[in-house]
């Protein structure tokens, strides 16, 4: 015990030190796992939202409305048609009335004074794989534009649709978010172990005439480690902290707002603050041990 504290003590004299370099460290911490933080949450609601919107991928193939009317064998022989692909989990017939009560109900304002029905008959296909929705949708495409022996194994239809573009946007987005925050990470880590590293190295240059003294009397490599190594550790978990403590802040005072202007369903949610907060605990350890370890390994030769 004598020794732990020992260590202790060293440490924290060290620190009280060199208390402006410490302070900066820290900061350097708290904001790198500050923005960290703010990735995972971000970066994983992204990507859940993403998986959301290809869960709600569909192939939906209309019917013409006025000229070429398919008859209900021809529609059902479509239907039969699109189940018979592997790719397909399910198909359903909507009517043309049933599509336009749910948009009248969706968008009420835009069909209140519609006179006539717009909307055709439609079969909405759901694919086993939500990537394979633009596959089916580009392949039936293709046979209905293609030659009449194509065309006419699709009776009556007049045009498809399919999400590709939306999840496509959702994606790219997702890349863009992740691609900046984590170079804006991976700067600020490294700034924040640089950090680390000089403070602990002002801490070596400063008792370094101690440090003689303390292996010509005995001491062991690791007795002599301890103080810096704790030190760095101490910074990288006090910035990791005080990040946790900025983003409960968040949670609490900003995310409510936020939330109100964003689109959720249930299935879609970020990693839970708690792993969140345990994982910005061990990178902030993780990086003062490893702001020592560098300065150690380079300055301290016992």
């Amino acid at each position: 015990m004598s020794k732990i504290r020992l260590i202790v003590t060293e440490a924290w004299s060290s620190i009280t030190a060199n208390i402006s370099t410490s302070l900066a460290a820290t900061i350097t911490v708290l904001i790198s796992m500050f923005l960290l933080g703010l990735f995972l949450a971000l970066g994983t609601w992204v990507l859940s939202y993403s998986g959301h919107v290809k869960r709600q991928l569909e192939v939906k193939v209309y019917f013409a409305t006025q000229t070429h009317q398919p008859s209900a064998a021809q529609e059902a022989e479509v239907g039969q048609r699109l189940r018979s692909d592997p790719r397909v989990k399910s198909v359903t017939f909507v009517s043309r009335e049933t599509a336009f009560r749910q948009q009248a109900k969706q968008y009420p304002a835009y069909y209140k004074n519609i006179p006539s029905n717009p909307l055709p008959d439609a079969w909405v296909v759901k694919p086993k794989n939500p990537n394979d929705a633009p596959k089916i949708g580009r392949a039936i495409q293709a046979q209905v534009n293609g030659t009449p022996a194509q065309q006419a194994l699709w009776p009556g239809v007049n045009n498809l649709s399919w999400g590709d573009k939306t999840t496509k946007r959702v994606l790219t987005v997702a890349e863009v978010i992740s691609i900046v925050f984590l170079v804006a990470i991976v700067l600020l880590v490294t700034a924040s172990t640089l950090l680390i590293a000089n403070t602990i190295r002002l801490s070596i240059f400063a008792r370094r005439r101690e440090i003689e003294v303390m292996k010509l009397v005995g001491a062991t490599n690791w007795f002599v480690r301890g103080p810096f190594m704790l030190e760095g550790l101490l910074q990288g978990l006090a910035g990791s902290v005080l990040a946790v403590a900025l983003l409960v802040v968040g949670k609490e005072v900003a995310l409510p707002s936020i939330l109100g202007h964003l689109h959720s369903t249930p299935d879609v949610h970020a990693l839970a603050f708690s792993l969140n907060a345990i994982a910005l605990l061990g990178a902030g350890l993780l990086l003062g041990a490893a702001g020592s370890g560098l300065t150690l390994r380079r300055f301290l030769q016992v």
